[in-house]
């Protein structure tokens, strides 16, 4: 007779203890993503400002945007490495030094009055940006067992959608509120002022980050190192991106939809402002932001639940039809009517990147890791789009310029329609 097996019945307090470690790192690096929105947002009135400052025009004043998304490109696979070797905790840690460096930097960039140095400090934070994207997404995901993941996903991506719609309110505070359609020249130290005026907020999301950081260095990180791949050496060299077409599709998706995304909040402002359409301060226009950004907070909880109901790839066609339907008002109306018409493509870019995310990997299998990796590189769109449609600005007009996002819009109603969803 074989006897029985006595298992050791957990430690009641040991389980306890192990929640409430989880529950903690689990609300700390939530509040990343907090942070992840309102820098990202942050960059929308930071192109108008230096504009301004440096007497720009609209295609050097988007490298700001360039500069920010183009780190996602050259960082998130050092990224990715740096994680596998350190662990999640001194990743962390890292990334936030690095986002307090680039934040701190712009005082010496105001002082010394280059643009290039601010463009420098802000690769240094997008850099750090990158590093603590890269680790919260999967950490978040393995962290508290996979029963709950969504539900910690959701969570997290309500608190970036949370940073996304107070950015504007906030950082309107360092614009001008004078009219910049009255043609008003200001003198040289009233530029110098509007230079320093970006230090209040950059210095506020420094202090965030030491703080965050700090929280993190004296904390014993739960599953602090990520899983290891499972693939072989002859598995990995066997995928070859070309053999999923639908991956192929949804990488160029996912590249338009963050470049419409952010090229339309790059120039907001200026559109809004000029006196064919909302006729205001820069102030008064980098508030609206917040309805562009909030409507797609709103639109990811609607969405949420409507994608439950309704096939994904049927909703993301209807998401981006009305889009792309709502830019062509822009490009052909003014007055309020064109102002409120891209404003409301917000509530429309709400479900599309992980709609597309989940259509071009549905039959990805054992490869999911090596194509979240290729996707991730794909938001490099909000580094290259945005210059494209700033030059058209510069040399045709600001409305035939919206033909460019019109354009990433048509492409993800065809992808909605060529890649279905098989659930």
């Amino acid at each position: 007779m074989v006897s029985a097996v006595k298992f050791p019945q957990p430690n009641q307090h040991n389980v306890v203890q192990n929640q409430q470690s989880h529950t903690f790192a689990i609300g700390v690096v939530s509040t990343l993503f907090f942070l992840f929105g309102f820098i990202t947002c942050l960059n929308d009135i930071l192109v108008p400002h230096l504009k301004e400052v440096f007497n720009l025009t609209n295609t050097e004043a988007s490298m700001v945007q360039f500069t920010f998304f183009g780190a996602y490109f050259l960082i998130s696979i050092p990224a990715s490495k740096l994680i596998s070797k350190y662990g999640y905790k001194l990743s962390f840690i890292i990334g936030l030094g690095l986002t307090t460096l680039g934040c701190l930097s712009f005082f010496i960039s105001a002082d010394y009055m280059f643009y290039t140095f601010f463009l420098g400090g802000l690769f240094i934070l997008a850099s750090g940006i990158v590093i603590l994207q890269v680790a919260a997404n999967p950490y978040l995901t393995i962290l508290g067992g996979p029963e709950k993941a969504s539900s910690r996903l959701i969570f997290a991506q309500g608190l970036n959608s949370l940073g996304t719609t107070l950015a504007p309110l906030l950082g309107s505070r360092i614009l001008s509120d004078t009219n910049p359609a009255e043609g008003i020249v200001k003198t040289q130290e009233e530029l110098i002022k509007a230079a320093h005026a970006v230090e209040i907020p950059y210095l506020g999301l420094a202090a965030f980050a030491i703080l965050i950081a700090v929280a993190l260095a004296f904390y014993k990180f739960p599953a602090n190192k990520p899983a290891k791949s499972t693939l072989t050496s002859h598995e990995e060299s066997q995928f070859k991106l070309f053999d999923y077409p639908s991956l192929v599709l949804g990488v160029i998706g996912i590249f338009v939809y963050v470049g419409a995304e952010v090229s339309i909040g790059s120039i907001m402002v200026n559109f809004i402002s000029s006196s064919e359409i909302g006729n205001m301060s820069h102030q008064k226009a980098a508030q609206l932001l917040t309805y562009y950004w909030g409507g797609a907070m709103v639109g990811r909880f609607i969405g949420a639940f409507v994608t439950t109901k309704v096939k994904p790839h049927k909703v993301l066609f209807v998401h981006a039809i009305a889009a792309a339907l709502l830019v062509t008002v822009t490009v052909f109306a003014t007055g309020h009517l064109a102002m409120y018409s891209i404003i409301a493509v917000g509530f429309f870019n709400s479900i599309m990147f992980p709609t597309i995310f989940v259509l071009c990997t549905q039959s990805i299998g054992k490869y999911m890791e090596k194509a979240s990796g290729i996707i991730c590189v794909a938001i490099v769109g909000g580094a290259l789009i945005p210059p494209l449609q700033a030059f058209v600005v510069d040399h045709i007009n600001i409305h035939i310029s919206y033909i460019v996002p019109l354009i990433c819009y048509l492409y993800i109603a065809f992808f909605a329609l060529k890649v279905k969803s098989k659930v």
